[in-house]
């Protein structure tokens, strides 16, 4: 017979000569009418849901199944493992599998929850995979969970499961009023327990672009510590990092994220080599660039593929080696992500142009002007598009058609949801049009750019530079002496003979 057993579990390394140590997780509290093992088999897979560790998961649910086949929330646990909400992704034929094995019919399966609080957490999921759009089942599993919290105000697991599934109603897009409300669920459960991993993943994600990144500061900073051996955890905090421009932190973190998984094009190594031309540490940053394309060898998935193109981009834009070797590694790029796709199109056109080749460049243009991307993608492609088009217009003598296609390109980037993390916009276009204005002699409008640009990218390398430049120009020594002091910062472990600090009149770059 089954009981409730409230269960308060914190996942910590063993003590030495105990035997094999348990991975630090974080802890939390989710009462279940399971027992023993299972019960804190169960908690190790919540923690791992907390922290986006699905594979992981889903290997602790199915094993606290094994033990007690009737203990329906471990197939919720399993099922849930199959929905990625802040990825826009998720795999339906396998959580039903996965519920199958409860029951076969929803009702089958309702009959076997041993409290009415389980009964309702099952609803909710079998909410989430029945049929239907995905946008109208995510609407669905979130009113279930909200019904749930407030059914039951002082589950802090129902609470995050609810704030995580405000922010999936989103469709992978930011949607700030929605991402607040779960902001301010996950704040109010990470104060009351401070060892929480989702309620601090969920503050990051609610609260990662840079006007409201500062509100997830310390939240970022507690995450790597409640649970360090969650890569995903270890990386998460540098969404924080990154809207703020804390390159440093940028660059260590995900080499610890990347330490528990793997040194090939990922989602980790893409952040870190951004954060090393942040810094000025170009040699780094292709070390680690050429290290990752020799580990894609024999990778046929779309995920590596698609981020060896996007660190490649990444590397030549934030350096100008517009004659980069990395330029003609022949990337197979069938069946990756369609913005992958565009931005290797963008950046190939991009490098042509700076090395004179005008006619590969009109080539990259009418591919990528052309190029299908996801829904949610468009605005990115069309800014693309604009930028290539007005360095075109550029080279052809039409400067002022040029500045105003930047312009159009901009007002275009900035009315789309924050990016967080290495820029889909791989050229921010405020940036560009601030190189530009200063190309064109007015440096007053370049200025104008370049603030706009570090609003939207906090102390990115580029833009300090270029506003070092701008302000100079105009005689404005203490703007020009702010951002050549940030840059002094961030460069404190640049390549030595490659990037100084200029006295204003120069861009900082050899």
């Amino acid at each position: 017979m089954r009981y409730l057993l409230m269960m308060t579990v914190l996942l910590v390394a063993a003590p030495p000569g105990t035997g094999a140590q348990e991975p630090r997780l974080g802890s939390l509290d989710f009462p279940t009418s399971a027992s023993g093992e299972a019960q804190s088999l169960f908690t190790k897979g919540v923690l791992y849901l907390h922290s986006f560790e699905y594979a992981s998961a889903a290997e602790a649910f199915r094993a606290a199944q094994t033990i007690d086949p009737e203990f329906a929330m471990a197939y919720w646990g399993e099922a849930l493992t199959y929905n990625h909400p802040l990825w826009n992704e998720r795999d339906r034929d396998r959580a039903l599998e996965a519920l199958g094995r409860l029951g076969s019919t929803p009702t089958e399966r309702r009959a076997k929850a041993a409290t009415e609080r389980e009964g309702m957490f099952l609803d909710a999921v079998e909410a989430l995979w029945t049929e239907g759009p995905k946008a109208k089942r995510d609407t669905a599993y979130s009113e279930a969970m909200g019904d749930l919290a407030r059914a039951f105000p002082d589950d802090g697991e129902a609470r995050a499961f609810y704030a995580l599934s405000l922010m999936g109603l989103s469709q992978g897009v930011r949607v700030v009023p929605t991402y607040m409300r779960a902001g301010a669920i996950s704040l109010e459960i990470l104060r009351e327990h401070p060892n929480h991993p989702g309620a601090a993943h969920y503050v990051i994600h609610a609260f990662d672009d840079p006007t409201h990144a500062p509100i997830a500061l310390p939240a970022a900073r507690a995450y790597s510590r409640i649970a360090p051996d969650a890569a995903h955890a270890q990386h998460m905090t540098t969404h924080i990092f990154t809207a703020m421009g804390m390159w440093d932190e940028v660059v260590s973190q995900n080499i610890l994220a990347a330490d528990l998984t793997w040194w090939g094009p990922g989602h980790y190594t893409s952040w870190l080599t951004y954060g090393l031309v942040q810094q000025g540490r170009f040699a780094d940053a292709e070390r680690y660039l050429a290290d990752a394309q020799v580990k894609l060898a024999g990778v046929t998935r779309a995920g590596p593929r698609s981020y060896m193109a996007t660190m490649r981009a990444q590397h030549v834009v934030n350096t100008g080696r517009w004659d980069d070797p990395s330029l003609e590694w022949d990337l197979d790029l069938d069946g990756v992500w369609p913005m992958a796709r565009a931005i290797d199109s963008f950046v190939h056109g991009y490098a042509a142009l700076e090395r004179g080749d005008r006619d590969r460049a009109i080539a990259a243009h009418a591919a990528l002007r052309d190029m299908p991307v996801n829904e949610q993608d468009i605005g990115k492609r069309e800014v693309l598009v604009r930028e290539l088009e007005a360095l075109l217009m550029l080279d052809a003598g039409r400067a002022d058609d040029a500045v105003e296609q930047l312009r159009s390109a901009a007002a275009l980037e900035a009315s789309l949801p924050a990016e967080f993390g290495p820029p889909d916009i791989v050229k921010p276009s405020f940036e560009l049009l601030g190189e530009v204005l200063l190309e064109l002699g007015r440096p007053a409008e370049a200025r104008s750019a370049y603030e706009q640009a570090l609003a939207l990218a906090p102390r990115r390398a580029l833009s300090l530079m270029g506003l070092v430049q701008a302000a100079a120009a105009v005689g404005d020594g203490k703007a020009a002496g702010r951002a050549r002091a940030a840059l002094r910062e961030i460069w404190h472990a640049a390549d030595p003979g490659r990037i100084h600090i200029g006295d204003g009149t120069s861009p900082g770059l050899e």
